[in-house]
């Protein structure tokens, strides 16, 4: 039996961060409908319950994770994230996800057919603060979280870019690391997402009233069939660590309704 036919026969193990609501409520869901076993993971009301914009519930994360897979861990759907214009923002969506990433690799790498992904956004094309996107990529945890907190203290338009700049810091960091020996050189397909707008509670404060829907439809250009609930984004991840994905290597894959080619157009080719 080749390694590709093992992985289809046995029940996959599945750790989604960002469990209890919205798009990782919708991938568990999907995942255990589909027969696989899930280790849901996020604040509260999961299997194991962390705070990852900390170090120590990103080192418990590792821990109980390994506790509960035995070892081994087919699959990661890094979905924990905030869309709040705070310093906890660039806690949990750059360094947060980087952590369960890294952190639960060794687990990706004994599986025969291990797969990981992250839930970064559209957001990713706005233009972002320059300065909190270098200490992200290059600096140090210490310094992005001060840069979060000035432009948290800073004027709304200031707070507003935080959570673009942690999307763009997190693809590009996927961009880097995917094809690297101890990724794809591992056989770890590691791949990203980049939802539109969904409906999620993330969003409903700006979803609530028309005029909301409104501006935001402004910002966000979503051609094809607009706004769209968390099983579509699901399905698509569910698809990214199943074992049909075997080639896909620091994708970041738009399901956006249209957004990035209509903000981007021909500029990316």
């Amino acid at each position: 039996m080749t390694t590709e036919e093992r992985a289809e026969t046995m029940t996959r193990t599945y750790v989604v961060t960002g469990a209890a609501s919205g798009i990782g409520r919708a991938t568990r869901e999907l995942l255990e409908a589909r027969g696989g076993t899930v280790i849901g993971v996020d604040l509260a009301g999961s299997d194991v319950n962390v705070d990852l914009s900390t170090a120590e519930g990103r080192a418990a994360l590792v821990s109980e994770v390994s506790r509960l897979s035995g070892g081994t861990v087919d699959g990661v759907v890094a979905n924990a994230g905030l869309a709040t214009p705070t310093a906890a923002t660039v806690a949990v969506n750059y360094y947060g996800t980087i952590a369960t990433l890294e952190g639960l690799r060794p687990l990706l790498a004994a599986s025969p057919a291990p797969r990981a992904v992250a839930t970064a956004s559209m957001a990713s094309l706005f233009a972002p603060d320059d300065e909190l996107l270098a200490e992200l990529l290059d600096g140090t945890e210490e310094r992005a979280m001060a840069r979060g907190a000035a432009l948290e203290a800073g004027t709304p338009e200031q707070g507003g870019l935080i959570y673009a700049t942690t999307k763009r810091a997190l693809v590009r960091w996927i961009r880097r690391h995917a094809p690297s020996p101890e990724w794809a050189g591992a056989g770890i397909a590691l791949n990203a997402i980049a939802p539109g707008v969904v409906l999620t509670p993330m969003v409903a404060g700006y979803t609530a009233t028309e005029e909301g829907r409104t501006a935001l439809a402004g910002m966000v250009p979503m051609p094809l069939n607009g706004f769209f609930e968390p099983e579509d984004a699901a399905k698509l991840l569910a698809w990214l660590v199943s074992e049909e994905n075997a080639h896909l290597c620091g994708q970041v894959i738009f399901i956006d309704g249209g957004s990035d080619a209509v903000i981007r157009g021909d500029s990316t080719w």
